[in-house]
C-alpha cells in the first residue's frame, strides 16, 4: 500500500536521508544459471556502442529500443523521487548486465541523477561491466561519462567452468576486458570470482586466484555459489552434492582464497570481499553499515531510516508503476525545484507495496547481521547506546559459545589483542568475526542470534 497525504504527520530524520543510489540495468544476454534477480534477458549482439550506428540489423533496432525504453522510464522514477538537498556520494549501476547500456544512455541517467540530487565532487560511480559487452571506445566512454570504478563478472578462469555455470563469455573475453579497462584509465577496478561451482575443484580455484591476482586488480570479490530454487541450477543441484563440491571443499576454497589473496596484499575488508589500500568499495559499505540508500529500477529495493521497500521485478509492471505514480502526481514530476521542509514527511518518497518500519528486533538483528560483515566488526560502544546494555549482554550469551571456538573475538586493545575468554562484554571496543573461520561459519554465528531474538518485539532494555 503506498503512503498517502494522511501519513504526512509521520517524519524522517534528515540525517539518515539517502546519499547513495543503486541503479539497476536489468538486462543481459542470457540468464546464468545460477542467477534469480530480476532481469530481462535480450539475446547475443556486439557490444552496444555499435548501436548508436543505427544499424538495420533488427534484433540489435529492436534490443536498442527496448533499452532505450527502460532507460527513459528509470529516469521518470528518479525525476519523481522527492530530493532533500544531499547530494550523492556513491552511485553503483547493477544489474542484469550495466555495460549493455550506449555511453549516451548511461549519461541520460547520471545527468538525471546530477538534476534531482546532485553528485558530490569525489564520489565514487561504479559500474558492472560484462566481459564481451563492451570494447575500449565504450568503456572510454564511460569513463569520460563519470564512472570511476568497474566491477568485471569474470567468475572463473576455467571454459569448461564458465559453460557450466552459463556464462555469456570466453577466458579470451575476460583478458580482453582488463586491458581495455586498463587502457582506459581505470585504475579502480574490481573482479568477481565464484567457487563452489558445478565440476570445480580446489585446483581450479586457486588457478583463478592466481590468475586474477596477476591482472592487478585493485579489488576482488569472491562468492561462494548460492542455490537459489527458482534457477537452473536449484531445479537440477542439490548444495554439497555432486556435480558440486562438498561443504568441506567450500570451505577450504574460501581458507584458499583467504591465504592467498591477503599474502597478495589485499585487505579482506568484508566476508566476500578484498580490496588493496584505499580501494574499499565505499558504495558497498553503505549497505554493511545499515545505512540509507535510493533504489531505482525493477526490482531495485531503497532503504530510508530503517524502511525496506521494493519496486515491481517484472519490465511491464514496472513501467506501469511508474507511469501510474506520474499520472497521480504524487511524485510532482515536472514542478521544478523540490522545497526542503525542515523535517521532510516520510510521505514525500514514493513507496511500493510491502513497506515496513522494523520493529526492535528485526533493527538488531539487521545492524549485526551486516555489521559482522566487516572485519573492523561494531562498535560496542555504539550497540550499547543504540539497544541497551541489558540487550548486549542477551546477545553475547549467544555467541559466547562461538567465542570459546574462536569465531567471535573482541580485541582488548587498539593494536587488535584478542581479550581472553569474556563472560560479559566490555563497555568499549569493538565485536568481531575472525578470519577465516569466524567469517566461514557466520552462517551458523547468525542463526543463532536469529533464533534468539526474531520472535522477539521489545529487544530494548528499559
Amino acid at each position: 500500500m503506498l503512503l498517502s497525504a494522511a501519513d504526512s504527520k509521520e517524519t524522517i530524520n534528515l540525517s539518515a536521508l539517502p546519499e547513495s543510489a543503486y541503479l539497476h540495468i536489468p538486462f543481459c544476454r542470457r540468464r546464468c544459471y545460477y542467477c534469480d534477480f530480476a532481469v530481462s534477458i535480450v539475446g547475443d549482439r556486439p557490444p552496444v556502442a555499435r548501436t548508436n550506428e543505427l544499424q538495420s540489423d533488427t534484433l540489435q533496432s529492436s534490443t536498442f529500443g527496448t533499452i532505450a525504453r527502460y532507460v527513459e522510464i528509470l529516469r521518470q522514477e528518479i525525476r519523481g523521487t522527492a530530493s532533500f538537498g544531499k547530494p550523492l556520494q556513491t552511485i553503483f549501476f547493477g544489474g542484469g548486465t550495466p555495460s549493455l547500456l550506449s555511453v549516451e544512455q548511461l549519461s541520460q541517467i547520471l545527468d538525471t541523477l546530477s538534476q534531482q540530487f546532485g553528485i558530490a565532487a569525489g564520489a565514487e560511480i561504479s559500474m558492472e561491466i560484462d566481459p564481451g559487452t563492451f570494447d575500449l571506445a565504450q568503456v572510454q566512454g564511460y569513463r569520460a561519462a563519470g564512472v570511476n570504478r568497474v566491477s568485471l563478472g569474470v567468475q572463473a578462469f576455467q571454459p569448461e567452468l564458465l559453460q557450466a555455470c552459463g556464462r555469456s563469455h570466453t577466458v579470451a573475453d575476460v583478458y580482453q576486458a582488463v586491458a581495455w579497462v586498463q587502457q582506459a584509465g581505470f585504475e579502480n577496478f574490481s573482479l568477481d570470482l565464484i567457487s563452489g561451482l558445478p565440476h570445480q575443484t580446489l585446483a581450479d580455484w586457486q588457478a583463478s586466484l592466481e590468475t586474477a591476482i596477476a591482472l592487478t586488480p585493485t579489488h576482488l570479490s569472491c562468492y561462494d555459489l548460492t542455490i537459489e530454487p527458482i534457477t537452473a541450477f536449484g531445479k537440477q543441484y542439490q548444495p554439497g552434492m555432486q556435480p558440486l563440491p562438498s561443504d568441506e571443499a567450500t570451505a577450504e576454497m574460501y581458507r584458499t582464497a583467504q591465504r592467498l589473496l591477503t599474502a597478495a596484499g589485499y585487505d579482506h575488508y568484508e566476508i566476500s570481499n578484498y580490496a588493496k589500500a584505499g580501494y574499499q568499495c565505499r558504495h558497498n559499505r553503505v549497505y554493511w553499515e545499515n545505512r540509507s540508500f535510493y533504489g531505482f529500477g525493477m526490482g531495485a529495493t531503497s532503504y530510508i531510516e530503517h524502511d525496506r521497500f521494493s519496486r515491481p521485478r517484472k519490465t511491464r509492471e514496472y513501467y506501469e508503476w511508474v507511469e501510474a505514480r506520474q499520472r497521480s502526481g504524487e511524485w510532482g514530476v515536472g514542478s521544478g525545484e523540490w522545497e526542503v521542509p525542515e523535517t521532510p514527511p516520510l510521505s514525500s518518497i514514493p513507496l511500493q507495496s510491502g513497506s515496513q518500519l522494523h520493529p526492535s528486533s528485526d533493527l538488531l538483528l539487521d545492524t549485526l547481521m551486516l555489521g559482522l560483515r566487516l572485519a573492523e566488526g561494531l562498535s560496542l560502544a555504539a550497540l550499547r547506546e543504540k539497544f541497551g546494555r541489558d540487550t548486549m549482554q542477551r546477545v553475547w550469551a549467544c555467541l559466547q559459545p562461538f567465542h570459546q571456538k574462536g569465531w567471535v573475538v573482541v580485541p582488548s586493545d587498539s593494536n587488535g589483542a584478542i581479550a581472553p575468554a569474556l563472560t560479559a562484554l566490555p563497555d568499549s571496543g569493538r565485536l568481531q568475526l575472525s578470519d577465516p573461520e569466524g567469517f566461514l561459519f557466520s552462517n551458523i554465528i547468525l542463526v543463532s542470534l536469529f533464533e534468539a531474538f526474531e520472535s522477539k518485539t521489545h529487544c530494548f532494555s528499559p
